[in-house]
């Protein structure tokens, strides 16, 4: 480790500001001047030609933990924001995917009921073109918060606050296929809306 020159500079400093730079000198076990020199740093940052002492970089590290112990307290660090920002858009990809399976089922499920209506000879071009496609099933709140790319305990503060058509339009602006949804309070299940 180099010697580091050191110079002696005088500063005029208020009295009751002397007094309590020498008191925390004490506390903290260290001298006045090297607390200046760690107020320094913090102020000029690193200086090319200075070596950071020990006792600085620790006050350092320090200033840098209380910034992010803050930062989450305040829920604005960025990795944390771009880290849910990508959860997000893959549980929007997600619920992509699976409306586009749940359409490719439907499909799969109307070849087949035609297959069998074939075999058991009550087969008609009629009813193959007629026939409705299957209706979407209601949802209990675990599957519906999934669909919705939301959690349950979302699901339920919305239904609560909102009126019935506000909480049907929020359904359809999170659900891919844009379908509403509604509580029955009799079979506590959400029924679709197209």
């Amino acid at each position: 480790m180099t010697k580091i020159q050191r110079e002696s500079i005088n500063f005029k400093l208020p009295k009751s500001l002397c007094d309590e730079l020498r008191s925390a000198a004490i506390t903290r076990n260290t001298t006045a001047t090297d607390l200046v020199i760690q107020g320094l740093h913090h102020v000029l940052g690193d200086v090319p030609g200075v070596e950071t002492s020990v006792e600085i970089r620790l006050y350092q590290l320090e200033e840098e933990f209380f910034q992010l112990k803050s930062s989450f307290k305040s829920g604005t660090c960025s990795s944390d924001a771009e880290r849910i920002s990508r959860v997000e858009e893959k549980l929007s990809e997600f619920s992509n995917q699976l409306s586009r399976f749940e359409g490719a089922l439907r499909v799969m499920q109307n070849s087949i009921n035609a297959s069998r209506s074939r075999r058991s000879g009550g087969y008609s071009p009629y009813n193959q073109y007629n026939s409705q496609p299957p209706q979407l099933q209601p949802f209990d709140e675990l599957s519906l918060s999934r669909r919705l790319n939301t959690n349950v305990s979302t699901l339920q503060e919305k239904r609560a606050t909102l009126s019935q058509e506000e909480f049907e339009r929020w359904c359809k602006d999170r659900d891919t296929s844009q379908y509403a949804w509604r509580f029955n309070e009799k079979d506590n299940l959400y029924h679709p809306i197209k």
